[in-house]
C-alpha cells in the first residue's frame, strides 16, 4: 500500500511538471534546440552561411579596436563577452567618452540572433545590418567606411583570412567586413537550464524555479517576453501606465512608438534595465513591467518568485578565446582620438 501511495505521488509530480512545460510552450515560450543541427538551421543565414573560417575572422574583427577612429574601441567594448554581452552602463559610452545622446544602453549581443529586429527602435533586420551602424556612429566608434576598409586591408593576415573565408576573388569592402562580424555574432547562443527543462529534462529546474515560471506565465509576462529569445520583438512601452523613468533621455521608439522588447536570457547579468538603464534591480524592473505593461500589481513575493525563475535563463556561454590580432603595417591608418 505504501509503495502504491509513493508511486502515486511520484506520478502526480511528474504529470504536474510535464503540465507546466506544456503550459510554458502554450504561452509561446520556445527552447533553444539541444540538437546542433536544428540550432544551426535557426541561426544560419543562407545569404552568408556560417563557416569556421568566417566566425574566426568575425571574432577577430569583433575584438579589433583599430577599426574605430581612436583605435581604442571595439565591438566588445560595449558588448562585452566576458560579462552579459553588454557594458553594464545605463547609457553607452563611445568615442571621446561621449555618452549616447538619447541615453540608450547597449543591448546584449548574446542570443541577439533570435531577435526579430536589432537596435532599440528595430531599424535593422539582422545582425549583419546592425554591425554596420555603431562603427560609423559619431558617439560610438566614429569611423568611416574608408578608414575601416583601409585598416583591415593594410594587414596581410586579414586579407589572407578573407580569401580563405570567401574565396581568392573576395572584395573586402565595408559590407563584407560587417557581414563577417555578424556571422560571428550569430554563434553567440547561450542554452540554459530553462531550455533543458523544455527539452524534456524535468529536473533541470528547481522547485522554486518552476514555481517562478508558473508565476511568470500567470501574471502575463509571456505576453511580450516569448519566443526563443523571450523577447526581441517590437511593442509599445507604457501600455497601461507611463514608465516612471520615461523622461530619462529623449528616446520615443520607432515611428510608431514601438520599442524592442529586451531578451530575458542572461537578464540577471545585464543590469541596469530598460532602454535607458534607469532601473537598477531586477525585482524593481519586474514590478514596473507589471504596472506599465500588464496593469497588474506584482507583490514582493511574486517578484521574488519570478526573479528566481529568471535565474534559470542564465545560459552556458560559448568558450571565447581572445584572438591574437595582426600586426599593423606602415599602411595602417593612424589612430585619432580627437
Amino acid at each position: 500500500m505504501i509503495k502504491k501511495i509513493l508511486l502515486s505521488i511520484v506520478t502526480t509530480t511528474v504529470v504536474l511538471a510535464s503540465g507546466l512545460s506544456k503550459e510554458a510552450k502554450d504561452a509561446g515560450l520556445v527552447a533553444i534546440p539541444s540538437d546542433k543541427g536544428a540550432l544551426l538551421k535557426l541561426i544560419d543565414d543562407k545569404r552568408n552561411p556560417i563557416t569556421a573560417e568566417k566566425t574566426e575572422l568575425g571574432k577577430m574583427l569583433f575584438f579589433e579596436p583599430r577599426i574605430s577612429k581612436s583605435g581604442l574601441i571595439s565591438c566588445n567594448t560595449c558588448h562585452n563577452l566576458a560579462t552579459g554581452g553588454d557594458d553594464g552602463l545605463g547609457a553607452a559610452v563611445g568615442h571621446k567618452w561621449t555618452q549616447n545622446p538619447h541615453h540608450l544602453g547597449s543591448p546584449t549581443v548574446f542570443n541577439a540572433v533570435f531577435f526579430d529586429a536589432q537596435f532599440w527602435d528595430g531599424r535593422s533586420a539582422d545582425l549583419e545590418a546592425q554591425a554596420q551602424g555603431p562603427i560609423l556612429a559619431a558617439p560610438e566608434m566614429a569611423a568611416t567606411k574608408e578608414h575601416v576598409v583601409a585598416t583591415v586591408t593594410s594587414m596581410p593576415e586579414y586579407v589572407e583570412r578573407f580569401k580563405k573565408a570567401y574565396g581568392k576573388d573576395v572584395k573586402i569592402d565595408y559590407k563584407k567586413i560587417a557581414d563577417t562580424i555578424g556571422n560571428f555574432e550569430r554563434t553567440l547562443v547561450t542554452p540554459a537550464p530553462f531550455d533543458d527543462y523544455l527539452n524534456g529534462k524535468e529536473d533541470a529546474l528547481s522547485k522554486a524555479q518552476k514555481a517562478g515560471l508558473k508565476t511568470f506565465i500567470d501574471k502575463g509576462c509571456a505576453t511580450c517576453h516569448n519566443g526563443i529569445a523571450l523577447g526581441g520583438s517590437m511593442n509599445m512601452l507604457g501600455i497601461t501606465a507611463k514608465y516612471k523613468y520615461a523622461d530619462v533621455g529623449d528616446f520615443k521608439g520607432d515611428a510608431n512608438g514601438m520599442v524592442k522588447v529586451p531578451t530575458l536570457r542572461n537578464i540577471t547579468q545585464t543590469a541596469p534595465y530598460f532602454h535607458n538603464g534607469a532601473v537598477v534591480t531586477l525585482k524593481e524592473a519586474i514590478v514596473e513591467m507589471g504596472r506599465i505593461q500588464l496593469g497588474v500589481s506584482i507583490s514582493d513575493k511574486e517578484a521574488t518568485s519570478i526573479e528566481t525563475f529568471l535565474g534559470a535563463l542564465d545560459g552556458r556561454k560559448p568558450e571565447i578565446v581572445y584572438p591574437v590580432l595582426p600586426t599593423r603595417t606602415a599602411a595602417t591608418p593612424k589612430q585619432n582620438i580627437n
